[in-house]
């Protein structure tokens, strides 16, 4: 029994190691949004801008704020309005008025066969006329000169994609310890700087923000490709390097932010939807995964009271870089790297939000978003 401690946390250990000098390695090297000078006018192309909107009365205000700041020359933002129920359609009716740039699509109707955010990105895109679209979200604020600085690292880079990580607004302990660790399984299960890489399987997909070559989105195939996806966003992204077009990722900071989810229940219950469609709503997988992170970030908390000898050490060397994986995954995101403490914490409420994602999924056939059912089978087919 010593033994089989001690080589389980010998390998703990070394998945610490490894991981964490790739991801930190990895995280120095992508480019960030403030290194690139704003495009000058004269380099611009004209960019369609857009984003789906469905019942988001209560961010929308704030970012249409934003949007109408923008610093872009040839600029043209496509808002849909998805069978909304509240005030969204009335109040980007009003923000026609004060931007002259925002056209809006109305949907009235899904047709079978497509989930309700990849049909209004397809929407979008048909009425778009843009040579570079920006795939985005309808609570995401933009600086002005974002967009500026972002066409021109595209173009410095010579991508046909770019996908930026942005600011998360984060509020209170519960939200920094969950979003804190939800960013480094991110950081973990990708690979950002491999995406650029065109001999790298690698490829990365965020929703906040996408900006691609309309003929590379038009070549991988656009949303109809993504129609019953629900990880839409990531997926964009492998179907653009499928494609066999130049992609790349990068550091927005607060040149872009979010504010994603309100408190912990509100996390809880966003993700609902997501988590087990990241297994590819493989019930294996969700078990594969979830004893995965209890044993790389729980177990050497638990073990470290009882170890002794070298497998003390291994437990040490696990716990310390996982607390400072996550100590400077938080400095990055504005949050103190005390929260690198909370690892652990993290760690169980993501397992517990994984699963969750998973009983409730299979309970109810399949998924629920926005007001909407979508039967399993159907989302097992259109998996990309």
């Amino acid at each position: 029994m010593h033994q089989i401690g001690l080589f389980l946390f010998a390998f703990i250990a070394l998945f610490w190691v490894f991981h964490g000098v790739r991801v930190a390695w990895g995280a120095l090297q992508l480019p960030r949004l403030r290194d690139y000078l704003p495009a000058n006018d004269a380099d611009y192309p004209k960019i369609s801008l857009i984003f789906a909107a469905r019942d988001e009365e209560e961010k929308l205000p704030a970012a249409l704020a934003t949007l109408k700041e923008i610093d872009y020359p040839a600029l043209e933002i496509i808002a849909v309005n998805d069978r909304s129920g509240d005030c969204t359609g009335q109040i980007l009716k009003d923000a026609t008025v004060r931007n002259a740039r925002l056209k809006i699509v109305t949907v009235e109707a899904l047709p079978t066969g497509w989930l309700g955010k990849p049909h209004a990105l397809q929407q979008a895109y048909e009425a778009s006329s843009g040579d570079w679209l920006l795939f985005t979200d309808a609570d995401v604020q933009f600086r002005p000169d974002a967009i500026r600085r972002a066409i021109a690292m595209a173009q410095a880079r010579e991508l046909d994609h770019l996908t930026l990580m942005g600011d998360l607004e984060m509020h209170g302990f519960w939200e920094k310890t969950v979003l804190t660790f939800f960013a480094l399984g991110f950081y973990l299960a990708t690979n950002p700087r491999g995406v650029s890489n065109p001999r790298s399987t690698a490829y990365l997909g965020i929703g906040a923000f996408q900006l691609l070559r309309r003929s590379a989105y038009e070549r991988a195939g656009t949303h109809r490709r993504l129609a019953m996806e629900v990880v839409d966003d990531m997926k964009l992204g492998k179907i653009v390097k499928q494609a066999g077009c130049r992609s790349g990722a990068g550091l927005a900071e607060d040149y872009v932010s979010v504010r994603w989810h309100a408190g912990l229940g509100n996390i809880v219950r966003g993700v609902t939807k997501n988590f087990f469609a990241t297994t590819g709503f493989r019930v294996l997988m969700a078990a594969l995964q979830a004893t995965g992170l209890f044993v790389t970030s729980i177990l050497p908390f638990l073990a470290l009271p009882f170890a002794r000898g070298w497998t003390l050490g291994f437990v040490l060397v696990s716990v310390a870089v996982a607390v400072v994986f996550q100590g400077a995954t938080a400095v990055v995101m504005r949050a103190s790297p005390l929260y690198g403490l909370t690892h652990p914490l993290g760690a169980a409420i993501f397992i517990y939000m994984l699963l969750r994602s998973t009983v409730v999924t299979l309970k109810q056939g399949g998924v629920i978003w926005r007001d909407t059912f979508y039967p399993l089978d159907e989302l097992r087919r259109g998996i990309v």
